[in-house]
């Protein structure tokens, strides 16, 4: 577990005791690991991290209401299928035509059948499982059972190397219980202030500490306002971008009130925060 954390960290990522473990876990038993927590604590960069550590290449499925079996799965490559036939011309037999068409040739892989078939180190990001119908879920229990595909034409394709798997949610929907049964846990939150400060100062090691500090200090007070949205960790980060661009140090009254807009999003929430702040 000490070697995962290390790892993670000589990448950026700086997980805490739960989140190494997971990920320690994760790739000991081979299983999936389902990461839940509020949108912008790191979900999404815990894979890319797990990634860049391993020297995996990463394959992301992004998940959206609507998704279908094509889009996250497979599909024929129609086009090329109707001139294949149309060149084929009447001399041919249709069986033969069509044992050609449905032949891997003509086959779209898709994240998750791109990422059973690699034969590399490969992580696989499904990233907003929630925002998914509950039909890609039961795609998903398939591939994440057995780690194989079957495709009718062709028949069934089973890894050869097994993915690691890394399934994030905001926790917009609950999941299904199938499908929390196949995947180990954890939960991402919002970091202490001392923990925060530490992730700005190992990512944007030229912010001034004192700055640095400052920053993760009035982003806690932030979300201790009960916002439409709370400021995330990348919106930490984006502040202190904002303030190094700016050529400023310190962060006043008269700084937050012209980049509040970097760390709130909606217009009540700007005015909450610059009432509760004392901003004038």
């Amino acid at each position: 577990m000490q070697d995962v954390r290390e790892r993670l960290s000589a990448v950026g990522y700086l997980p805490d005791d739960a989140t190494a473990t997971s990920v320690f876990l994760a790739g000991q038993l081979g299983k999936p690991l389902l990461v839940e927590g509020p949108a912008g604590v790191g979900k999404t960069e815990l894979a890319k991290a797990v990634a860049a550590a391993t020297q995996a290449d990463l394959v992301r499925l992004q998940c959206y209401e609507g998704i279908d079996e094509a889009r996250a799965l497979y599909e024929w490559n129609y086009r090329k299928q109707l001139l294949r036939i149309q060149s084929a011309g009447d001399e041919r037999s249709w069986d033969a035509t069509h044992d050609e068409i449905f032949s891997a040739e003509f086959l779209l892989e898709r994240p998750l059948l791109s990422a059973i078939r690699r034969d590399e180190p490969t992580v696989l990001l499904v990233d907003e499982t929630d925002k998914a119908d509950v039909e890609v879920e039961a795609l998903l229990l398939e591939v994440l059972s057995e780690f194989q595909v079957t495709i009718p034409e062709l028949g069934t394709i089973v890894a050869t190397r097994r993915p690691f798997v890394v399934l994030t949610s905001n926790a917009t929907r609950e999941l299904s219980e199938a499908l929390r049964r196949r995947c180990l846990y954890v939960h991402i939150g919002y970091p202490t202030a001392q923990r925060e400060l530490e992730i700005v100062l190992a990512r944007i090691p030229q912010a001034p500490a004192d700055l640095a500090e400052q920053i993760v200090r009035t982003v806690h007070a932030l979300r201790e306002m009960e916002l439409k949205k709370s400021p995330s960790i990348a919106e930490t980060l984006d502040w202190v971008h904002t303030l190094l661009a700016l050529g400023l140090d310190t962060l006043d009254s008269a700084t937050v009130r012209a980049t509040l807009g970097v760390v709130t999003k909606h217009a009540s929430d700007a005015e909450k925060a610059a009432r509760m702040l004392k901003l004038g």
